[in-house]
């Protein structure tokens, strides 16, 4: 693998203008595994300027069809890389090695796909309509994008922003979550194996405050893309004013997942199981359930069953168990919030605070379940992100709409109901950018993103590519052109 100390820029593999390392922790283990160094405004600025200076020949000087065939090389190369993308997420986030191969590494294989099939298929010059034959709409790349990503599911959050960038035309400067940043590396290689014309995509490592802060406050950035904490988003967002860049923001969420008296066998159980899933580390995790009275207490002892159930183990080994919590702060930051949700009154069912059995070293968190819980508490409305459900009762349809959106987030709901009728109730009033039902998964190519607290803009489909996309209005435009 290339040094993890260099950053990519314009094209080659460059070190530091000025070293400052910095440890990757195996979360399993609690050791170092690697070391990178942080850029600063030398490498943000040069990084920049080989992005600025490629734009014009990428974003005008190619076809749509040409940026196509690089992403289909990309695709190619990302499947043959993708034992070395499941290695390293593995170790730098946790992912259990089964679930980094089968989710963390399809993820990225999924977005890349779907983006291919909408690129195939999108006209970036259309007629604006029969009132006006001779005008035209050119779909024109946005720009310089800065894209900011997490650690969480770091190859589904690169490929949502990366992909959609380069098919637009755009050129793009990425900085990795400094926590879980390998993953990238090998993914910048690919993009350089694939042919990336210099300049179209650079890497730079680096913090929220040093190179996030130089990239969002940057005169020649024109977009921002950022997933992570709604307080990194609303800096984001400040930083990004003066400047008046486009900013785009996928942030947090605290999903209810709405289960029905007449809801499918197995309901609670999978609702619970997809709580843990990542060790609970998903923006979209159902991690408030609320359930029919008429099934409550029922619904309350599957819950329980299913959390004691759910093995907890290092990510090397084999199998279905959760892992640790990427790192020692969001062990704390859990460990904090379970003794917040006992303080409050809540009832627990299962986990609770400490290390599971037979784990003393390592970022494992017990899974947890409380029931009893009321909305106003804290464990019901800050997003904990760790693998810890809170259930809450209720008693007709518009409670449990009052309950799902009284939440400062708005980013995925769940139902659970053979209704056809609620279905569509819950579907228009449920105050959120997706709503999942039955366990059906959202299709491909469908829109991912929020409203209120969990966000602005939408990823993944013809959505996340008209993101990094702006609408430019042409008269008189030559006839048979």
């Amino acid at each position: 693998m290339t040094d993890p100390r260099h950053f990519y820029i314009d094209g080659r593999w460059v070190a530091p203008a000025v070293p400052r390392d910095l440890a990757v922790i195996d979360p399993s283990t609690e050791e170092a595994f690697a070391t990178i160094s942080l850029g600063g405004q030398a490498d943000t600025d040069a990084a920049v300027a080989a992005a600025r200076a490629a734009f014009d020949g990428w974003a005008y000087g190619t076809e749509p069809a040409e940026r196509l065939a690089l992403v289909e090389r990309i695709a190619t190369i990302y499947k043959a890389r993708a034992e070395d993308l499941a290695q390293a997420m593995s170790r730098e986030m946790g992912a259990p090695i089964a679930y980094a191969r089968r989710n963390q590494v399809g993820a990225g294989a999924w977005h890349i796909s779907n983006f291919i099939k909408v690129a195939q298929d999108y006209a970036f010059i259309r007629p604006l309509g029969p009132q006006a034959p001779n005008d035209r709409i050119l779909m024109d790349a946005a720009g310089v994008c800065a894209l900011i990503t997490p650690w969480n599911w770091p190859m589904n959050q690169i490929t949502l922003k990366v992909i959609p960038a380069l098919l637009a035309g755009c050129t793009m400067v990425l900085k990795p979550s400094e926590i879980a940043p390998m993953s990238a590396i090998v993914f910048a290689e690919i993009l350089d194996e694939a042919g990336t014309p210099p300049g179209v995509f650079n890497m730079v490592h680096g913090d929220g405050e040093g190179v996030g802060t130089l990239l969002s406050t940057h005169p020649e950035v024109d977009l921002v893309s950022f997933t992570g904490s709604p307080r990194a988003g609303r800096l984001i967002m400040r930083n990004a004013a003066d400047t008046l860049k486009r900013v785009h923001l996928e942030l947090g969420g605290k999903g209810a997942n709405i289960v029905f008296a007449d809801a499918r066998d197995g309901a609670v159980a999978h609702g619970t199981r997809y709580c843990f899933n990542n060790a609970g580390q998903s923006c979209n995790a159902p991690t408030r359930m609320l359930v029919e009275r008429a099934i409550y207490d029922e619904a309350v002892e599957i819950a329980r069953a299913t959390a004691e159930a759910t093995g907890v183990a290092p990510a090397s080994e084999d199998g279905r168990h959760i892992g640790p919590v990427v790192s020692a702060a969001q062990f704390e930051r859990v460990q904090q919030m379970i003794q917040t949700g006992i303080d409050e009154g809540a009832r627990l069912i299962a986990g609770g605070i400490g290390r599971p059995e037979g784990l003393n070293r390592g970022f494992f968190v017990r899974p947890t379940v409380f029931a009893d819980v009321r909305n106003d508490m804290a464990i019901a409305q800050q997003e904990i992100f760790g693998p810890v459900l809170s259930i809450i009762p209720f008693d007709d349809e518009d409670e449990a709409i009052a309950i799902a959106n009284d939440t400062p987030y708005g980013l995925t709901n769940y139902v659970e109901t053979a209704s056809p009728d609620r279905r569509i109730k819950l579907a228009r009033r449920l105050r959120s950018g997706m709503v999942e039902m039955n366990g059906n998964d959202l299709g491909a190519c469908s829109p991912f993103g929020g409203m209120k607290a969990s966000g602005n803009g939408r990823e993944g489909g013809v959505w996340g590519l008209e993101e990094y996309l702006e609408v430019k209005a042409v008269s008189d435009w030559p006839e048979g052109a």
